[in-house]
């Protein structure tokens, strides 16, 4: 059994652009979905971009979750509507619909666009699953609501909501094609440097665990799921193998920390929630776990950072990063090319800064 992320696994060539030499446009602190955006969207536009990563590109939590490409954040869309305002809260949702089909174009093999379903797990989570799908089926977001499930499912959720835009992700193998991308456009590579302690604060470290099993005979599930407001989730990969996180809420505060590290309490959790979804409980082959940033209003900080010019900032995704962090790298590198969008004032970092 491997204590390496699957994702990670996978044998790749690690993309390396030039060396080059003195001072740069810009410097990237980050080898991860965010950096690697930011640098192909610089270097595409002419500027002289150099990346600097801590291990290698998609080693941190870009090669470590769970594969989930989704539209949206981590509010369920009503609320967003509620808390950001219907204009806001469409531009939002529109911009990572965006982001998927930027993803489409540039993943190649590494994204499967399957469509997700986030499942109600009791009557609270239906009622809420409900509320967002009429929401979004009133702004004209594609979205179909299902009473009957699946037979694995029925009987153990009571409902569910299909977004079929939304895809599946080998997201190391995405995010070493994008920085190839990059590096192909001319960004080159680094070394680590350090971040600014002001943003730790505003940024909780959460720990996503994670587990793969053998691969199963038969096809159960065909594309990403998700239930209890994400602390469940899964997918089946093309070759069988079922990938499914989560659970956290088995240990929940040991599992706000930044320590990359499996535990007892949350595998086991994972090995009972595997048995729910199988019928038995396969052969586990990897075990791994993944940090995320998580931010009080469930919103990420995007933009140039107070009081530091020149300096800018895409962190704190709250679970979301795959295409949030997609979106992010490309809205920064567009700001910092002087073609500010408007999304970018949602997530403005000066508002907990």
């Amino acid at each position: 059994m491997s204590d390496t992320s699957y994702w990670l696994d996978e044998s790749a060539e690690i993309p390396t652009g030039p060396r080059h030499t003195g001072a740069v446009d810009v410097a990237i602190v980050g080898g991860g979905v965010t950096g690697c955006a930011c640098a192909l969207t610089l270097a595409q536009a002419g500027a002289r971009v150099r990346l600097h990563e801590a291990r290698t590109i998609a080693s941190g939590a870009s090669g470590r979750n769970g594969g989930f490409a989704l539209r949206g954040g981590a509010m369920l869309y009503d609320r967003a509507v509620e808390t950001l305002g219907a204009e806001h809260a469409s531009a939002f949702w529109r911009l990572t619909e965006r982001a998927l089909d930027r993803m489409e174009e540039l993943a190649g093999d590494a994204f499967r666009r399957v469509g997700s379903l986030r499942l109600a797990a009791d009557e609270k989570e239906r009622g809420e699953l409900r509320a967002e799908s009429d929401a979004l089926l009133a702004d004209g977001f594609a979205v179909e609501w299902l009473d009957e499930l699946p037979e694995q499912l029925a009987g153990r959720y009571l409902g569910a909501i299909l977004h079929p835009g939304d895809g599946a992700l080998q997201p190391a193998r995405w995010v070493r094609r994008l920085a190839a991308h990059a590096a192909e456009a001319g960004a080159s590579d680094g070394y680590p440097s350090g971040l600014l302690a002001a943003l730790d604060g505003a940024v909780q470290p959460t720990r996503g665990q994670i587990v793969t099993t053998e691969p199963l005979p038969e096809l159960l599930y065909d594309r990403p799921h998700y239930a209890r407001q994400g602390l469940d989730y899964w997918q089946q990969l093309p070759d069988g193998r079922l990938v499914a996180g989560g659970r956290r809420d088995a240990a929940h505060e040991a599992e706000f920390t930044a320590e990359e590290a499996t535990t007892e309490p949350v595998q086991a959790a994972l090995e009972s929630l595997v048995r729910d979804l199988v019928g038995r409980l396969p052969s586990i082959t990897h075990r791994w776990s993944g940090i995320f940033g998580t931010t009080a209003d469930r919103l990420p900080l995007v933009g140039a950072v107070p009081e530091h010019s020149g300096l800018w900032v895409a962190r704190g995704y709250s679970g979301h990063g795959n295409v949030l962090g997609l979106a992010s790298g490309e809205l920064v590198a567009n700001a910092i090319l002087g073609r500010r969008e408007p999304e970018l004032e949602l997530f403005d970092p000066a508002r907990v800064l």
